[in-house]
């Protein structure tokens, strides 16, 4: 019998630095691999008029003058407050849209944290007219891998809200 590395258990890297999900809402991550299957950095400049990064590296972006939001948090579960954090910068992800501006929502690899904003970003915005169809397009745009964090899909099923009470109830009195 075969034994499974790690390795062979992990989705692979994107295929590309950023990919447009909807009009002006692009998805990416701080590493892509090449066809060859090489790990390169992605180092933002000034392509976006926002960044928000859900991870951060030193030395990935983006250039001095364009706007950045950073809220930091794992790829795993989340607690309330960090709910709360990707809640606020689906907001301004929305309001820089609405306003225009092309934006950038990035974590590691570009498949969960970022799809997390992005794809409740869509539902919001009314560009997709649920959850599920919004992970869809996420998966179809940036990767079959994007969203694979089933936690994460739970989330934006059951509403951030929600999901936000759920993981950490208030306490009775």
């Amino acid at each position: 019998m075969k034994k499974t590395r790690q390795k062979d258990r992990e989705p692979p890297g994107p295929g590309s630095p950023w990919d447009e999900i909807a009009p002006g809402l692009w998805m990416g991550g701080h590493f892509w691999t090449d066809p060859a299957g090489e790990l390169w950095p992605v180092v933002v400049g000034a392509e976006f008029d926002l960044v928000i990064s859900l991870f951060t590296h030193p030395g990935h972006g983006p250039g001095p003058g364009v706007e950045h939001l950073v809220g930091d948090m794992p790829d795993a579960p989340l607690t309330s407050a960090q709910l709360r954090t990707v809640q606020r910068l689906v907001r301004a992800a929305c309001a820089a849209l609405d306003a225009g501006r092309t934006i950038l929502v990035r974590c590691h690899s570009g498949y969960n944290r970022s799809g997390l904003v992005v794809a409740q970003c869509l539902v919001e915005r009314g560009l997709v007219p649920a959850p599920a169809e919004a992970i869809d397009l996420v998966r179809r745009k940036r990767s079959p891998w994007a969203l694979h964090n089933e936690t994460f899909t739970e989330y934006l099923t059951a509403g951030l809200d929600a999901a936000a009470l759920l993981v950490d109830p208030d306490p009775l009195p």
